[in-house]
């Protein structure tokens, strides 16, 4: 796959609603009720913000498709259009939202712009992993206000994958003291670019197949993308060979949004068959990452060199996250309201991770 064509819980869990959703077809069946089988043929446009069939996220979304086929019976078809095809990869928001299409695919951390509560949704820096975002959205109200803040925007939003712990980013000179990162430019979006941007980077946003390009000609000085399952693909290391572990997105979210008026005249067969669906891609996402990123941590080129970055600069970041939230919540109250919610949990969540994941890791090793 070309460079430019990139663009910038649990399965068991799924696999149990998925089987209640079937099972409870098979009953109707039974008793001459409504048979999901035999229900009108329903097709649905989705557009993504990815090309055909990108690795992890794009083949996730394939495979999301062919299960709702599936589990309806052949009765729910929905129809993935890459980006570009339908609509520019960061327009499908825009075009869902107007009706245009019925569903899109994308990272939530891309409409900042729209609503900056929406960031916090996507993830934060120095913030949840994925399960623990996870766990917020479904447990401590964090649908609730990403399904109210989106219905503005005629949407309704379910967690569509999620890519588990990024990589820091690729940079072309080492990073040994806060200083060194003065006037650097880096593509970083999102909290984590403002964060950055406190400790003297210039973010820059590019999409996807601009990137190495821009590396490579010294555009940019750094960049942050996945990690090393995709980012390999992207031949960051021949540019830039300081891999730095990371900290801005522990756990990103991404999304298969629907136009709310469109989710709302679904039946609820359709509806439970997707939302099944959706969670059985979460959960096959976040292991698929894993096992790759794994694999490919490996295969880097021998230059490749993995760092950390310096104690002065994260102390730095964290005390620069806390005045960006600050600032956000200021200037929208939908960001506070977000923030409360996902702060709240953190507060609950804290003790009982110190003392059986974080006490585990620590034992294991």
């Amino acid at each position: 796959m070309k460079r430019r064509d990139f663009l910038t819980t649990t399965a068991l869990g799924a696999s149990a609603v998925a089987f209640s959703a079937c099972h409870r077809a098979e009953e109707t069946n039974k008793v001459g009720s409504v048979n999901v089988n035999k229900a009108k043929k329903v097709t649905l446009k989705l557009a993504t913000s990815w090309p055909a069939h990108f690795p992890i996220m794009g083949t996730g979304v394939d495979a999301f498709a062919k299960r709702c086929f599936e589990l309806s019976g052949g009765s729910l078809e929905i129809k993935v259009f890459p980006k570009n095809i339908l609509v520019p990869a960061l327009q499908v928001f825009d075009a869902t939202s107007a009706a245009q299409i019925d569903a899109f695919h994308s990272g939530v951390y891309y409409w900042k712009g729209k609503n900056p509560a929406f960031s916090i949704f996507g993830g934060m820096p120095l913030g949840l992993t994925s399960e623990e975002m996870i766990t917020w959205l479904k447990f401590g109200g964090g649908y609730e206000l990403w399904r109210e803040m989106y219905g503005k925007f005629n949407l309704y939003p379910l967690v569509g994958g999620t890519t588990g712990p990024q990589m820091g980013g690729w940079f072309k000179k080492e990073i040994n003291a806060l200083a060194d990162l003065k006037g650097l430019k880096m593509r970083i979006p999102g909290l984590g670019g403002e964060v950055m941007k406190k400790l003297g980077v210039n973010p820059v946003l590019l999409p996807a197949g601009e990137i190495y390009t821009a590396l490579e000609r010294g555009t940019i000085d750094a960049t942050e993308w996945v990690g090393p399952a995709l980012d390999s693909m992207m031949g960051f290391a021949k540019a830039a060979p300081y891999y730095y572990t990371g900290w801005h997105e522990p756990g990103s979210i991404l999304e298969i949004t629907f136009n709310k008026a469109r989710w709302e005249k679904l039946s609820d067969e359709h509806r439970a068959i997707i939302t099944a669906a959706s969670e059985e891609m979460t959960g096959n996402m976040l292991q698929e990452f894993r096992y790759k990123n794994a694999k490919a941590l490996q295969a880097l080129p021998k230059n490749v060199q993995i760092k950390t970055f310096p104690k002065e600069m994260m102390d730095a970041a964290k005390v620069a996250l806390n005045e960006v939230l600050e600032e956000e919540s200021k200037k929208s109250a939908d960001f506070k309201k977000a923030l409360k919610s996902y702060q709240g949990f953190v507060k609950l969540n804290k003790p009982w991770d110190d003392i059986s994941t974080k006490n585990f890791l620590e034992i294991r090793g």
